[in-house]
């Protein structure tokens, strides 16, 4: 079973990791994170993870009837959280994907304390069959 994990951010928490975290609680979420994904690969679980940039470098692309594209640039004021990072994982059952994320939620934040951020779990779909 493949499952999408996602973890969002608001703009203020966003900001305030890097602002409020000393440098080695930044290192020791980023070495978390690193080791995680040695570990989901070593299993065979590992499909694809990314941490994705800020809002500020976002694009949204919409087509237009007869014309070129519409560009535009973030951050986007109306959006209350956006995607900080995602997990592709295959794993053998719904309990190992949410063992998983509820260990991603748990990641260190200020003075090793778990962040609990929250990780959205959501299945891969497949097409239709034809």
């Amino acid at each position: 079973m493949k499952y999408m994990l996602m973890m969002n951010s608001t703009k203020a928490n966003w900001d305030s990791f890097a602002t409020t975290l000393t440098h080695d609680e930044i290192m020791a979420h980023v070495t978390f994170m690193k080791k995680l994904n040695e570990e989901l690969k070593a299993s065979g679980e590992l499909v694809d993870a990314q941490g994705l940039t800020g809002p500020e470098q976002t694009k949204v692309v919409r087509a237009r009837a007869g014309g070129p594209p519409v560009v535009t640039d973030g951050p986007f004021p109306e959006a209350k959280e956006f995607l900080a990072g995602y997990w592709i994982l295959e794993v053998k059952s719904p309990e190992r994907i949410m063992e998983i994320a509820a260990y991603i939620s748990a990641a260190p934040g200020r003075g090793g304390a778990p962040l609990n951020i929250p990780v959205e779990v959501r299945p891969v779909g497949s097409a239709p069959p034809v």
